[in-house]
């Protein structure tokens, strides 16, 4: 079994909790997997990932965020053809159009889209959200 890269950046921690229920899903689905601040890991060692998990809120005007995400994404971007890739984030208004953007790019690059779509969360994450992030994790492992 492949090791899976979850791989957030995270303003407010909402982010990042569904991070760590991802790792949760896959920890308990049998899989192994690493848990990154897109600030603590190179793109290069991202991609010597099988599979990754990258997340996001949506920022702005509901885009990646711009000085971390979106340099690191748009670095591994080429690379993703092959790979089984999730997205997830959380958000706070819009209609979630930076994760169907984000979702375009990815398949466009060639990736498997885990989950068929990103998984969002509407502000903090409730408890449905995070039993989503879970199954979502549980898709990765298998």
């Amino acid at each position: 079994m492949s090791k899976t890269a979850v791989i957030y950046w995270s303003q407010t921690g909402n982010t990042e909790q569904m991070a760590n229920a991802i790792v949760e899903g896959i920890t308990a689905a049998g899989g192994e997997a690493e848990l990154f601040s897109v600030a603590d890991i190179t793109p290069e060692d991202a991609l010597a990932y099988s599979s990754l998990a990258l997340g996001c809120p949506a920022m702005g005007a509901e885009e990646l965020e711009e000085t971390e995400f979106a340099p690191f994404f748009e670095a591994i971007q080429g690379a993703l053809g092959g790979k089984r890739v999730a997205l997830f984030g959380s958000y706070g208004w819009g209609d979630g159009e930076w994760m169907r953007n984000w979702q375009a790019e990815v398949e466009s690059a060639g990736a498997e889209l885990v989950g068929g779509a990103g998984l969002i969360a509407n502000n903090e994450p409730d408890d449905d959200a995070l039993e989503a992030c879970k199954a979502l994790g549980a898709s990765l492992a298998s």
